[in-house]
């Protein structure tokens, strides 16, 4: 009788479980994060004079955070 010695070992076998979970994980996620695209802000038109200082919303964010 000859034995036969299995090529597929407990590391392999971990190892594989490991990789087609990953896969898995990666396939359930992927799809919602590319529905979830945010639009684009509209630019601003340019100023005609040069500068470019405009008190936009985020500003005033910033300068309410910085009020002490």
């Amino acid at each position: 009788m000859s034995s036969k010695t299995s090529s597929l070992s407990r590391r392999t076998l971990f190892s594989g479980a490991a990789t087609v979970g990953a896969v898995a994980a990666a396939t359930a996620v992927l799809p919602g994060v590319v529905q979830q695209a945010v639009p684009a802000a509209p630019a601003l038109p340019k100023p005609t004079r040069g500068g470019g200082y405009t008190l936009s919303e985020h500003v005033q964010q910033y300068y309410k955070t910085t009020r002490v």
